[in-house]
């Protein structure tokens, strides 16, 4: 009884040996020892490259390309209605950016049936692949396999590797690039969500900064009653801060021309001679005159191609601006009262 309790016992382990698929030669324990480490390095790598979504890639693709002997891998992400290449790895030429998302090559067919695709020989299937066979025709492509980067929703890519040679990947091998293909699309989603928390997170802070600027100005309007230069120089200190602008000016209607009233930063030049020279009558064409005729904001992204025309001495071209200030981007805000224009906001 003992002895078959002992040989029961040994049949057990070599079930349980095969069941799992555990390895058994030096050779499978070397080759199961270096997967896990490779999936070790790319989960460091996950974990350490929060935001650096192309570093994980390009891990991935230098990974699995060793690990399964491939000639090279391709990491494809949907862009639109197209898979566009995001990480390559290895010598076979990729002369192309992006496919179409179809079933007529290899990673476009795993994408749509989200399902692992394997073609020993592409060259002999241009039936089943015509736009895949004529893609690798191209680089003596033979054996194919891809993998779709699956969440819980929806396909967002595919991971491929190739070979040059007819020659089939293996079930290990298969089962290796499916788990490359998991941490991948582990990488974007984290990518994603933390970039969606950043985005919140500076769209919080830029309202914050906005009420905060908002507050200093009605502060200083409720502390200087009757006194419009310290709220002049408030608004424009904060409006550049804000827009990070180097220096503003506002003006104030007088009929049909408008009264320099406040300067904050601008350049010892300028300022001087818009002291000079406080009442202007800026011409049409300029980014300040279509702001005053249109009564919108108005901006230019470089005043040098801002069309240049006066209208009687004292017309504004913007030439003074360029000239004496060194500006190039200029934004220029009417501001209204009840609809009627009542001056202008210009940094």
């Amino acid at each position: 009884m003992k002895r078959r309790t002992k040989k029961s016992g040994k049949a057990k382990v070599r079930s349980r040996r095969k069941r799992h698929n555990a390895p058994t030669t030096a050779r499978e324990r070397d080759e199961a020892l270096e997967q896990l480490s490779a999936t070790s390095k790319v989960l460091k790598v996950i974990s350490r490259s929060t935001y650096n979504l192309q570093t994980v890639l390009d891990t991935v693709v230098e990974a699995v390309t060793r690990l399964c002997e491939a000639y090279d891998s391709v990491v494809f992400l949907r862009q639109g209605e197209r898979l566009h290449v995001k990480a390559h790895y290895g010598p076979i030429l990729l002369d192309f950016g992006d496919g179409p998302i179809g079933r007529g090559w290899v990673t476009g067919r795993a994408f749509v049936d989200q399902l692992p695709i394997q073609v020993h020989d592409l060259q002999n299937s241009a039936r089943d692949f015509p736009d895949g066979s004529k893609m690798e025709l191209r680089t003596q492509v033979r054996t194919t396999l891809s993998v779709p980067l699956l969440t819980e929703d929806d396909a967002i890519g595919a991971l491929t590797i190739r070979r040059n040679e007819v020659k089939p990947f293996t079930e290990r091998q298969v089962e290796l690039v499916n788990t490359f293909a998991a941490q991948a699309v582990i990488a974007i989603e984290n990518a994603r969500l933390l970039n969606e928390l950043r985005q919140r997170t500076d769209d919080l802070s830029e309202s914050l900064e906005q009420q905060t600027a908002t507050s200093a100005v009605l502060k200083v309007i409720s502390s200087t009653p009757g006194e419009l230069g310290p709220v002049f120089q408030a608004i424009l200190e904060n409006a550049t801060r804000i827009c990070e602008a180097q220096f503003g000016t506002i003006y104030r209607c007088e009929g049909d021309a408008v009264r320099c009233v406040g300067m904050h930063n601008a350049p010892k030049a300028f300022a001087e001679e818009r002291r000079g020279k406080p009442v202007i009558r800026p011409a049409p064409a300029t980014v300040f005159g279509r702001a005053l005729a249109t009564k919108r904001p108005c901006q230019i992204t470089d005043i040098r191609d801002e069309i240049q025309s006066s209208e009687g001495p004292s017309g504004y071209t913007g030439t003074e601006l360029a000239r004496l200030a060194g500006a190039r981007t200029v934004l220029a805000v009417p501001m209204l009262k009840d609809d009627e224009l009542v001056g202008a906001i210009v940094i």
